[in-house]
């Protein structure tokens, strides 16, 4: 990860120690205690998939930076996650160089994030698609992120938090799509779909 970091802000900027500088605040950020999902293995997957179903061109590095950004702030108790996130992407691309449209367009796509509603903009959608992509992963790679969700939740009781999941299990399945994508709705969604009617069965 650290290596295609650089690869990416080289692009950008020859500040070497600045480079380094920014990454090792996103390590700190993503292997933090309290990361059982949100940490960097989330974002090594999305970065694995991303370059799967890679756009061409300078598209491509908005993505990537998004993918890098998009959980930097992230505690289970706020509400603001993304536009924290968002602000602090706009801060530290703007110290790397980055033009002032990308930088704009990097935040709107972290925003997205936060209601996950799809776009008319196909890379914002990719990128709302690489974000839910575990909800299609194997048995074994889902179970181990529901489990790391309630991890980062433990300050609630299970009375309370098994209530909130359902909510959000249930808002996922009545969506005609879960995934905003074309390669994704064929690749993903019927695995997405029985995930979360497995979980949702065992919250029940």
């Amino acid at each position: 990860m650290k290596s295609a970091w650089d690869t990416l802000c080289r692009r950008y900027s020859t500040d070497e120690a600045l480079i380094g500088q920014l990454w090792e605040e996103l390590e700190k950020a993503y292997t933090a205690k309290d990361r059982h999902y949100h940490n960097l293995e989330h974002i090594a997957y999305m970065l694995e998939l991303g370059d799967r179903y890679k756009v061409d061109g300078s598209a491509f590095d908005l993505l990537l930076f998004a993918i890098f950004f998009h959980d930097v702030v992230y505690e289970a108790t706020r509400s603001d996650n993304e536009e924290q996130s968002a602000t602090l992407a706009q801060v530290r691309l703007n110290r790397l160089g980055i033009p002032e449209h990308t930088i704009l367009k990097v935040k709107e796509m972290i925003i997205a994030t936060k209601s996950h509603q799809a776009t008319e903009d196909l890379l914002t959608n990719l990128l709302l698609d690489l974000d839910l992509a575990i909800l299609g992963s194997d048995k074994e790679r889902y179970d181990k992120y529901s489990q790391g969700v309630r991890k980062e939740y433990s300050m609630y009781p299970d009375l309370v938090y098994k209530s909130g999941r359902r909510k959000v299990l249930q808002h996922f399945l009545s969506q005609k799509h879960i995934y905003k994508t074309a390669v994704f709705q064929e690749e993903f969604e019927s695995y997405a779909k029985a995930n979360l009617n497995r979980e949702l069965a065992e919250l029940n």
